[in-house]
């Protein structure tokens, strides 16, 4: 597991603000929010990442039978606050075998739910037909929120994106028929509101998913 913050966009190493720039730089993306180190998936962690960002921490709440919390990422730096966030989930496939399940959450540019998607970003925008109907609907925060099947991705996901409380919110979910579990009306709890009940989230073994992108 990476110890040091990373490009979200890229993975690729950045350097922190200094002498020169009051940002931090990836070589290949200019200014970038840094991804901290991935945390494996416990209550504190989820608290850490909950209390420090500016962005919904977005979970399926509750979550579906017999799946568990596998891992969350965060973009941003202690003086920014987070910009992104990325949690994990995984569990039982709708067609059989396990599924996992990334949602993030984050600000125009940044890029990490792109890089999860495994297309071109930073944004979803480009990939998306909104002149159709969205391909599902999720409730976010008490709110019918519309998802777009996002194009040009890699055949073993399935992704959808759309906006909910003013920022992109990202579904990536492996293998590509699992995404049949994006149409069973999902729940999303944004757990800085949650208080308490995050307590109760049942923990899993740390999804790759989270690292190999």
């Amino acid at each position: 597991m990476r110890g040091e913050p990373s490009c979200p966009k890229c993975g690729g190493r950045v350097r922190a603000p200094g002498l020169f720039s009051d940002a931090w730089q990836c070589d290949v993306h200019g200014t970038v929010h840094p991804l901290q180190p991935v945390l494996p998936p416990s209550v504190e962690a989820l608290n850490v990442v909950v209390h420090r960002t500016k962005v919904p921490v977005w979970m399926p709440w509750p979550l579906p039978v017999g799946w568990l919390f596998t891992g969350v990422a965060s973009a941003g730096d202690d003086r920014s606050g987070g910009r992104a966030t990325a949690v994990a989930c995984t569990g039982p496939g709708p067609l059989g075998g396990m599924g996992e399940l990334i949602l993030v959450a984050e600000e125009l540019g940044v890029g990490l739910g792109a890089r999860y998607a495994g297309i071109d970003g930073p944004d979803p925008g480009p990939f998306l037909n909104v002149e159709k109907p969205a391909q599902t609907k999720v409730l976010a925060a008490g709110r019918p929120t519309p998802l777009w099947h996002v194009s040009k991705t890699p055949d073993d996901r399935a992704v959808f994106a759309g906006e909910a409380l003013g920022l992109w919110l990202w579904a990536v979910v492996w293998p590509e028929q699992s995404g049949l579990l994006m149409y069973d009306e999902l729940v999303l709890t944004d757990l800085r509101e949650a208080g308490a009940e995050v307590e109760l989230v049942p923990c899993g073994a740390l999804s790759p998913r989270l690292l190999e992108a």
